[in-house]
């Protein structure tokens, strides 16, 4: 924090835990900032940092008045340079940090530096919620299975992460089995208004993160301002790097209104999320306003905050109001509550009643319009109302079969070694997981008191459908416990299996033996119903081809449905005792029924107990013995922790990025391509490059774990990357999955193979993409990957946010084409040369670059836009990404 009073803002303020330091954002006004209670709430926290922040080097007295001029149409050309006030890791994102801050460590020290220098200066909370699978489900004993399984296959990852607790000063982590990371932070980790202890004083300011999981804005729901960053950004944070941005167009959502008897938060999320991703809000920011906030609880807004990265913002922010004072004191922050009341209202950033801010567009929803809705069957933002879903799935299904190749018709096999019948269309997995609904009460009991009509009512689960129930924390379980409705959840199969992000991140297990072998005899199109906020292709199981998203509600009736061939609006789910047929609006609850449970059972005592003891862990993980000393002991022969080469031959001096000639493609993707095609996080399969890899070093395939939890190792990685089997590279076409036509020989073989072979000829390659390249999770791997595999720029359509970053952070040049443009229109099959000067004597923001493509000797050209943002991304492009440039600033001043 600087030390020092820009403008004349550094003020007092009386509390009653006594006077604080804090900087008035009123100051600005004597330095000509107009309208400063007209800007967006969110602005106005990005503009406190700033100012406090101001040290005339990192923060210029001019970055501040820059921002504090925004207006709607016109943001400010400036960077932004946000200092957040902590981070949050997750162990899929959070490992491979931690080994790129420890191999930064290694090669400062073969500099002559002191290793200890690589150290975090703000805090950092990592939570392990990502390694846990449902390898066993439906029994009592599921849980302790699991978390037996997870410690056996994640043992030298949890020892590397005990190292880096005590390695590392301001790092701390949340043991495994205590809840999902954005539930953890909502509940416990935030706390709206922090303090600091610096040179005698204590100062006051926002609570403000980023994380290394794209769905971070589930905390704008509490009014903190943080979103997800790839791994790299996230460790420029930890070093005390400004993350540069442009000021962002803020757009407003106003809301009015209140949600309608059988419409539940999930509804209105995936109303949202649709309305805001056909009108286009990437890189901007997204903020709540209106009447109808008084109609959603903290956990809705969550829920709604939770999906941002689905719409496309930065953020989905919700100002801190009453609601969120209450929040703080039911979840046992009663002293964090009073500071916040007082700061925020102090600072003007507490939201009231008939206030008006300068939006950059407006957007509106009455909450009384959201009906039941699913999304899929393979994008969060396709939503589908629950009375079209029989309907969505038939139009669907031909696209899951290569052109021309779908069956006619829908089929049916019996299930071999299991009861019943299996069919296209059928549901085999219903899970209640992920951070969006999980944590969210009402939600949660209302499929408990679901659950408990339909076995009243004498319902079961269909016996082909693989269940399964992962809150976002213990305190879920806790009061599913203390109301009764945990029991009936379980005869339906519903126990609980982890405490973590599971089926959603992939981690959905085995399905049974018959049921996996009549999916693949057939090639079945089997579905996945699950109460999270991803379903992209090839993400949940390597079975089901088809995923909905949809309420912890839908999900137990999905489940006693068995198949997407049930219209839940007009079918029985099944019969009751009497044979008498049982619908879903039977068995639905009803809006005071859950909230008398929730108002009964939710309580400040539970979240105080159950977050006592968050950081001690249990018997497993206090036995892991953690390694001591400075610098991590990497061993070669590991299969999961590696030392990457990012940093090997490390100089002071960068070697300037130099024209790309003669390249070849080595992918042509279309639109919609996400990081979970690019670097996938579930299976690796055995006779793939990865698999390969791993039974080469001696480990069988039912040790492979995930590449989620491999992201510690390079050399799995590399040979990861393209190897989603969903993926569709035009190069390859008809065969899916991670091929491509190695040039000029025409010789089909993996994407990694034809990326050595490149490499090993001294031949540069690049990457053609369509729309929304790179949407889905904040995967640093999967700019890590192109970037070790050899890519040199990619060319697309357009670009997700968080991805485009992580190739600039990965010294990957991110070409656009002209609008118009693709790589269809301009007819480019791969078969091509391309060489793309202008580099090598240096580049400037948003550039015109011209593409030249040599096929059979014929050229043709075509013209790009550097997707350099900032003189800060040129500088990172420049010096081969974010980190080898904080690194060299770090040796310089060393």
């Amino acid at each position: 924090m600087a030390n020092n009073n820009p403008f004349g803002s550094r003020a007092a303020l009386k509390t009653s835990a006594g006077d604080l330091a804090y900087f008035r954002l009123a100051a600005l006004e004597k330095a000509g900032v107009k309208n400063l209670t007209r800007l967006p709430v969110s602005i106005r926290i990005l503009l406190e940092n700033v100012l406090r922040n101001c040290d005339g080097r990192l923060i210029k007295e001019d970055d501040v008045l820059s921002l504090g001029r925004w207006s709607p149409q016109s943001p400010g050309a400036g960077d932004v340079g946000f200092i957040p006030a902590r981070v949050i890791l997750q162990d899929f994102t959070g490992v491979p940090t931690v080994v790129d801050l420890s191999a930064m460590r290694s090669a400062f020290k073969k500099l002559g530096g002191d290793p200890k220098r690589i150290n975090p200066l703000v805090p950092v909370d990592l939570v392990i919620d990502h390694s846990v699978q449902v390898d066993v489900y439906g029994t009592a004993e599921a849980y302790e299975t699991n978390v037996r399984i997870e410690y056996e296959r994640n043992r030298e990852r949890y020892a590397f992460l005990r190292w880096a607790q005590k390695a590392f000063h301001n790092f701390s982590v949340v043991p495994p089995g205590t809840g999902i990371v954005h539930q953890v932070n909502l509940e416990y980790l935030a706390k709206v208004v922090l303090t600091k202890k610096e040179n005698g004083a204590t100062t006051a300011f926002p609570d403000t993160l980023v994380g290394t999981d794209s769905h971070t804005t589930m905390i704008n729901g509490l009014g903190v301002l943080g979103w997800g960053v790839g791994g790299i950004e996230a460790e420029a944070a930890m070093l005390g790097r400004p993350l540069y941005m442009l000021a962002p167009e803020v757009v407003g959502f106003r809301l009015t209104g209140e949600l309608k008897p059988g419409a539940t938060a999930t509804d209105l999320v995936l109303t949202a999320t649709q309305m805001l991703r056909k009108k286009g809000v990437v890189n901007k920011f997204v903020e709540f306003f209106g009447p109808g906030l008084a109609a959603l609880s903290l956990a809705d807004r969550a829920t709604v905050a939770n999906m941002a990265p689905e719409y496309g913002a930065t953020v989905g922010f919700f100002p801190a109001d009453n609601e969120t004072l209450r929040y703080l004191k039911m979840t046992g922050r009663s002293e964090a509550a009073d500071l916040a009341e007082r700061y925020l209202k102090e600072q003007g950033l507490f939201a009231g009643t008939g206030q008006e801010f300068d939006f950059s567009e407006t957007m509106e929803l009455d909450l009384g319009t959201v009906e039941p809705s699913l999304a899929g069957p393979k994008r969060p933002h396709d939503r589908v109302a629950l009375a079209a879903s029989t309907k969505n799935f038939a139009e669907s299904f031909p696209t899951f079969f290569p052109q021309g190749s779908a069956p006619k018709g829908q089929r049916k096999v019996a299930l071999n070694g299991g009861s019943g019948q299996i069919a296209d269309g059928s549901v085999v997995i219903a899970a209640i997981t992920s951070c969006t609904n999980t944590s969210n009460p009402s939600v949660m009991i209302g499929a408990g008191l679901l659950a408990k009509k339909a076995v009243e009512r004498g319902l079961s689960v269909k016996p082909h459908v693989k269940t399964s129930l992962a809150p976002g924390s213990r305190v879920v379980t806790e009061y599913l416990k203390k109301s009764g409705l945990l029991p009936y959840l379980e005869k339906l199969n519903f126990h609980l299996v982890g405490y973590g992000c599971t089926t959603c991140i992939g981690n959905s297990g085995p399905l049974p033996e018959h049921v996996a072998k009549a999916i693949k005899n057939e090639n079945l199109v089997a579905v996945a119903v699950l109460s999270g906020n991803r379903n992209f292709e090839g993400r949940i199981n390597p079975l089901v081809k088809a995923s909905y998203l949809a309420s912890p509600p839908l999900v137990v009736a999905y489940a006693l449905a068995g198949g997407m061939n049930v219209d839940l609006t007009k079918d029985a789910l099944g019969k009751d005792k009497n044979g008498a047929p049982v619908y879903l609006k039977d068995i639905w609850p009803t809006p005071a029924e859950i909230k008398d449970a929730v108002a009964k059972f939710v309580d400040a005592k539970t979240f105080t107990e159950r977050y006592g003891e968050v950081f001690d862990g249990d018997e497993h993980w206090r036995e892991i013995p953690a390694p001591e000393g400075d610098l991590y002991a990497w061993d070669p022969a590991s299969t999961y922790i590696q030392e990457p080469p990012f940093f090997k031959e490390f100089s002071l001096k960068p070697s300037p990025p130099g024209d790309i000639l003669k390249a070849r493609a080595l992918a042509i993707v279309g639109d919609s391509v996400t990081t979970d095609h690019i670097s996938p996080a579930g299976s690796i399969a055995a006779d793939g490059p990865a698999g390969r890899y791993l039974v080469e070093r001696g480990a069988a395939p039912k040790d492979f774990n995930s590449y989620g939890a491999r992201r510690g190792n390079h050399e799995v990685m590399m040979r990861g990357t393209f190897a989603n089997i969903r993926l569709k590279n035009l190069m390859a076409a008809p065969k899916e999955g991670g091929w491509t036509k190695h040039q000029p020989s025409g010789e089909l073989m993996s994407i990694f193979d034809a990326a050595m072979r490149y490499q090993n000829n001294g031949v540069a390659s690049v990457i053609l993409a369509g729309k929304e390249y790179g949407s889905g999770s904040s995967r640093d791997w999967a700019a890590k990957g192109p970037a070790l595999l050899g890519v040199k720029a990619v060319i697309a359509q357009t670009y997700e946010r968080i991805h485009r970053s992580n190739l600039v952070g990965m010294g990957v040049l991110p070409l656009q084409f002209n609008k118009g443009d693709s790589a269809a229109d301009l007819g480019l099959t791969g078969e091509e040369e391309f060489t793309i000067e202008g580099i090598k004597s240096g580049l400037k923001p948003r550039q015109e670059l011209v593409v030249k493509a040599v096929k059979s000797g014929k050229a043709s050209s075509f013209p790009v836009t550097v997707r350099l943002e900032s003189p800060i991304e040129v500088d990172y492009y420049a010096n081969g990404g974010i980190l080898p440039a904080v690194l060299r600033q770090m040796l310089r001043s060393k």
